[in-house]
């Protein structure tokens, strides 16, 4: 009987599901899966989690008292509701989930620790292993020396929005668990660069990935590479036998339903045979070589904007459906107030530029699939739960 690529792929990929989706991580039941501000926020306005954001909103107002205005108690429900879908999918995943530090402090290298140690903190009095949680943090050079120090204290870390090769290094001489490079985004900024199409190897974000899966397994670097934020199924069976790939609901139910041949491209046996340059790698290097990769600059850069946006949305709504729950306002106008701050060039559209966010939320919102999200395309995809009016 033929398998299929999701099957195949398994023999030798550990699959992460790259959702908030409750409902389609235990469809295609992965190993770990990740999270962050975008897909927490689309999840959240599902009518089945409502109850979550709703309990730990009152949670969080209880714990603050009547005094705290909304927007304090929505900062303090953020990180709970991280947590909250934390523990719910740690019910359902035998591995790891990621949870991620606020984009904001992605240059803070103290605050980035602080937070870090708040949220293993949270898991750890819900009765849950650090050994089963991953912190997500920016790879900035901040980023990369705060995951450095809590690598030592047995805080395992998720280095994201990874685009250059100096991250990818800087990383794996820090001792970090996990790096997440963004094979998608890469892509889209070549592909907007030259105005050419890539396929299959000439991709350059599957390009991007093969070098540091082959310059970590060459060195042998026990930090874990896994491929994110994936445009097609073609750049995923390019990088079958990395370490781990993240993947949307959508290209899952893609690859469960293609049945073909899937060969290993990705071997460490293979890698242990190139001849690799090794780099020494300190903070002047990284920032000359971050300064010479126009990529990896302005990706970084629009990737923490866009997460920072995902997470002030995020709270807007909170505050939102927090005053909603305490009878002081039906507050009807959430997607106009989510579609002002990001079409950016206020021509009454999203693009996936623009969003910056993840891409599988921009995906699910996208309904008929042109690249660019309308106001009513936000209505039905993010506004309606918490446009509801209490019964």
């Amino acid at each position: 009987m033929a398998k299929t690529l999701l099957e195949q792929l398994r023999q030798f990929t550990v699959v992460v599901a790259d959702t908030g989706d409750i409902q389609a991580i235990e469809a295609f039941t992965p190993q770990d899966t990740t999270t962050n501000p975008s897909l927490i926020t689309a999840a959240a306005q599902m009518p089945p989690y409502r109850p979550i954001v709703d309990q730990t909103l009152q949670a969080a107002r209880k714990e603050l008292g009547k005094q705290a205005t909304p927007e304090d108690v929505a900062k303090l429900a953020f990180d709970r509701l991280a947590i909250g879908f934390g523990l719910q999918i740690l019910q359902i995943v035998p591995g790891r989930v990621s949870t991620e530090v606020d984009a904001r402090l992605s240059y803070d290298t103290q605050a980035t620790i602080h937070k870090a140690r708040y949220l293993i903190s949270q898991y750890e009095k819900a009765g849950i292993s650090r050994e089963r949680v991953l912190i997500k943090i920016a790879s900035t050079w901040e980023g990369i020396k705060a995951a450095e120090v809590l690598e030592k204290e047995g805080i395992h870390c998720n280095l994201t929005l990874l685009f250059g090769f100096h991250q990818a290094i800087a990383c794996a001489e820090a001792g970090v668990t996990l790096i997440s490079p963004f094979v998608g985004r890469i892509l889209d900024w070549y592909k907007k660069e030259t105005g050419k199409d890539y396929v299959g190897a000439e991709d350059p974000g599957v390009q991007s990935v093969t070098q540091i899966y082959n310059y970590y397994k060459k060195f042998g670097y026990k930090t874990e590479v896994m491929g994110a934020s994936f445009r097609n199924i073609g750049e995923i069976c390019e990088l079958a036998g990395c370490d781990l790939l993240t993947i949307s609901p959508k290209l899952l139910e893609q690859l469960q339903e293609t049945e073909a041949d899937l060969p290993r491209k990705l071997d460490p046996a293979q890698a242990a045979t190139l001849d690799i340059v090794k780099i020494a790698m300190d903070q002047a290097t990284f920032e000359k070589m971050h300064a010479e990769d126009a990529m990896a600059s302005e990706k970084l850069t629009e990737g923490i904007q866009g997460f920072t946006k995902a997470l002030e949305l995020l709270e807007q709504l909170l505050i939102q459906r927090l005053t909603q729950l305490e009878g002081q306002s039906t507050l009807e106008h959430a997607a106009e107030d989510i579609f002002r701050v990001y079409d950016h060039d206020g021509d009454g559209f999203i693009t996936r530029e623009e969003w910056a966010g993840t891409d599988a939320v921009f995906d699910a919102i996208d309904i008929n699939h042109d690249g660019r999200i309308s106001p009513d395309e936000i209505a039905v995809g993010l506004g309606a739960a918490f446009r509801l009016v209490e019964a």
